[in-house]
């Protein structure tokens, strides 16, 4: 049960929530809804900050210094989301807040997607739905609409973690082969489940495979860390995944490969600068563009939203919340 006076305590949500969570953080706080959905403004958000205890800001939230700064009473920050890189978090220390985010529970529907993308470029799922659609399919032809087969191509995973090792148990399953580039060698039992290779070099991985699967967290050094000189390295053929963060890679540098066909596609389900999208990606061919769906499915949504009442809960009743951050530098 949570306690009375916890109804003093006001959580302020940024965006709107599965309604089965939103009653239940009703019912037990002082809960400001964003009824319409519609993302704050800067302005906006720092001024309706100024009161609250507790905010629930979304990834697409940008949670800087000076946000953090208007919130005077500001204690916890319960991010709906996996990653923190829209917080400042050396703020965030400093003025002694907690933060939490909502891992794990987005996993598989990651990597379910990262299938789903191979599938549809590898298979030319766009280019034959639009015969379809446009109604100039004449009927079925040894040459048409040719795609390639999974099985036995190489796939290269940097940031073999938790939806990395998802994405290579989907991928190894129907016959490709693992490689991944991690900060750290995996321990023998995953690579021997997966039968997966371990590149220390990320140049050299990136140059041999023919699907790039991205999957660290953005920080400082993950920035461009698919730049302009290594989207070089790839193999004309390679296709590259993204639902990591848009900023692991140099989006101009990788639509114009993609615009002169210089490798063979891209699923991308998020973007440097989004909303907005690099234009010479709608102009290529063999492209999936998502709007940042990984985790969009009404059981992740609940199950993100739980987390964060647990993480409210447990904070408030001065308990350790389970998805405490550790405010330090990440590793893939």
């Amino acid at each position: 049960m949570i306690d009375r006076n916890f109804k003093k305590v006001i959580i302020l949500i940024t965006r709107k929530l599965p309604e089965k969570i939103e009653k239940k953080l009703e019912n037990n706080f002082s809960v400001i809804l964003n009824k319409n959905d519609r993302k704050y403004s800067y302005k906006d958000l720092k001024k309706k900050i100024q009161n609250v205890d507790i905010l629930v800001p979304c990834v697409s939230d940008t949670i800087d210094a000076s946000i953090i700064k208007s919130g005077s009473k500001l204690k916890l920050i319960a991010n709906f989301g996996n990653g923190v890189d829209n917080i400042d978090l050396t703020t965030a220390k400093e003025r002694k807040l907690i933060v939490t985010n909502t891992p794990d529970v987005l996993t598989e529907d990651t990597a379910d997607l990262v299938l789903t993308m191979i599938l549809m470029i590898c298979r030319k799922i766009n280019v034959a739905q639009q015969k379809i659609m446009n109604r100039v399919w004449t009927g079925w032809g040894p040459s048409e609409t040719l795609g390639e087969k999974l099985q036995g191509k190489k796939v290269g995973i940097i940031g073999m973690g938790r939806i990395g090792t998802a994405v290579a148990k989907r991928l190894s399953t129907i016959g490709m082969e693992i490689n991944y580039h991690n900060r750290k060698k995996h321990n023998k039992k995953i690579e021997t489940q997966f039968k997966a290779n371990y590149w220390s070099s990320l140049d050299q991985m990136i140059s041999k495979m023919d699907i790039i699967s991205i999957h660290c967290p953005f920080t400082a050094e993950t920035f461009h860390l698919l730049s302009k000189n290594r989207i070089r390295l790839l193999k004309k053929n390679c296709i590259v995944i993204n639902t990591s963060r848009g900023e692991i890679i140099d989006e101009q540098a990788l639509a114009d490969a993609l615009f002169k066909k210089k490798i063979g596609g891209a699923g991308l389900d998020v973007f440097e600068h989004e909303p907005q999208i690099t234009q010479k990606l709608f102009d290529s061919d063999n492209v999936v563009l998502l709007p940042h769906i990984s985790s969009a499915t009404k059981e992740s949504r609940i199950a993100m939203g739980e987390r964060v009442f647990k993480n409210i809960s447990y904070f408030l009743k001065q308990k350790k919340p389970p998805d405490l951050v550790k405010i330090k530098k990440t590793e893939y």
